[in-house]
C-alpha cells in the first residue's frame, strides 16, 4: 500500500503532527515528501491508494484523476469544508472522507461564545472612549435582552448549527429558530427548535448566527429584505462565508441602527481593502477567519482522519465519509 501527502499550501506539518504521521508511515506506506499539484506526473503516482491532506488541497478534474491516480481507493480531508474538490474525486469512484465534525466543535465554541456575550450587549458596548460615551453604551446595552429567554436565530442546522444548538439547549434558557430547508420536521422538535423563514428570524430574533452551507445557492441569501428586518438591537454573527451576504446591505442597515451590531468572522474578500467601510464602523467587528480550527485544535482534524482510515481499512462503518448529497447542504 502506498499513500502520500498532497497539499499545495504549508498546513500539513500544522496539522498532521508527528504521532499521526508516524502511524502513517507505520501502516499505510506515506513517504517522506509532500507532494504539490505541480509536481504529479502520470509515471509517479500509478500504485497512490490513500491521499492524506488538510487546507491547500489541490482541485484536479475526472480526467486527471484517473490518469495519475488510477489506482487511489480514498481521500483524508483534515479540514472542514471540501465543496471545492470533493465532486471530481467522489464521481470517479473515490471516497472522500473530512474532518468537518472536529473542525466544527472550535467554530461551534467560537459562535456559541459571540452569542451569549452578544445578547448582554457586549459588543455594542464594548467601545467606550471617553466618560461620556460609557454612560452612552451602558445604556445602549441595556436595550438587549440578555440571556434568559433570549430569541436565536439560527442559519443552517449542518454539523455547526446542530452543534451550537446543542451548546445553547445545555447551558441556556433561550428560544431558537432555524432556517434551514433540509432540516426534517422531526429533528427540529427533537432539536428543540422552531423551523422558519429567513426573514422571520431576522425580524424576531436579537442574535442570528449564520452557519449556512457554502455554494451558488446561498451567496447573497442574506440580502437587503433580510437585513432590513434586524430589530434595533440586535447582533448578526458570521463565521459562515462573507459571500452570503450583501455587504452593501449590511453598511446601510447597520449605519442607520448605531444600536445594532455585526460580527464578520467571514468576508468577501478576505481580508478586504483597506478603504473598506467595515473597518471604520464601530459597529462591526472583524475577525482574521479565527472560528476554525487553530494551532492545538488542529491534531483533533488529524486525529478524526487517522481513524477514519484504519475503519476502512479494517472494513469497519466509516463515520465522515461525504456524498454527492451531502454536498447540497455541507458548509
Amino acid at each position: 500500500m502506498r499513500s502520500i501527502f498532497l497539499n499545495d499550501g504549508n498546513s500539513v506539518p500544522k496539522v498532521w503532527r508527528e504521532a499521526e504521521t508516524n502511524v502513517l508511515k507505520k501502516d499505510f506506506g506515506l513517504d517522506n515528501n509532500i507532494y504539490k499539484k505541480a509536481e504529479l506526473s502520470c509515471e509517479d503516482f500509478q500504485d497512490v491508494v490513500f491521499i492524506f491532506s488538510t487546507w491547500g488541497m489541490p482541485s484536479l478534474t475526472c480526467d486527471e484523476i484517473k490518469t495519475i491516480f488510477p489506482s487511489l481507493k480514498a481521500v483524508f480531508y483534515a479540514a472542514g469544508s471540501v465543496q471545492y474538490f470533493a465532486r471530481p474525486f467522489i464521481e470517479s469512484g473515490v471516497k472522500v472522507f473530512s474532518a468537518w465534525a472536529a473542525n466544527a466543535v472550535p467554530v461551534a465554541e467560537f459562535a456559541t461564545a459571540q452569542i451569549i456575550l452578544a445578547a448582554k450587549g457586549y459588543f455594542s458596548a464594548s467601545r467606550v472612549k471617553s466618560s461620556a460615551d460609557f454612560v452612552e453604551k451602558q445604556r445602549l446595552s441595556h436595550m438587549y435582552t440578555g440571556n434568559y429567554g433570549v430569541k436565536i436565530g439560527i442559519l443552517g442546522a449542518g454539523q455547526i448549527g446542530k452543534l451550537v444548538i446543542k451548546l445553547i439547549k445545555k447551558n441556556y434558557n433561550a428560544c431558537i429558530k432555524v432556517f434551514d430547508p433540509f432540516l426534517p420536521d422531526i429533528e427540529a422538535k427533537e432539536l428543540g427548535v422552531e423551523k422558519t423563514d429567513m426573514e422571520t428570524i431576522f425580524s424576531t430574533c436579537t442574535v442570528i448566527s449564520n452557519h449556512l452551507a457554502n455554494n451558488k445557492e446561498t451567496q447573497k441569501i442574506i440580502n437587503r429584505r433580510c437585513l432590513e428586518k434586524m430589530l434595533p438591537y440586535a447582533v448578526f454573527i458570521n463565521t459562515g462565508r462573507g459571500a452570503q451576504v450583501d455587504d452593501v446591505a449590511l453598511i446601510d442597515v447597520l449605519t442607520a441602527r448605531p444600536g445594532s451590531a455585526a460580527l464578520l468572522d467571514v468576508t468577501d474578500p478576505e481580508p478586504l481593502p483597506d478603504n473598506h467601510p467595515f473597518y471604520s464602523m464601530n459597529n462591526v467587528i472583524i475577525t482574521p477567519h479565527i472560528a476554525g480550527s487553530q494551532e492545538n485544535e488542529c491534531e483533533r482534524m488529524a486525529e478524526y482522519m487517522l481513524s477514519e482510515a484504519q475503519r476502512l481499512i479494517r472494513g469497519e462503518r466509516c463515520e465522515y465519509e461525504v456524498t454527492l448529497e451531502m454536498l447540497k447542504t455541507m458548509a
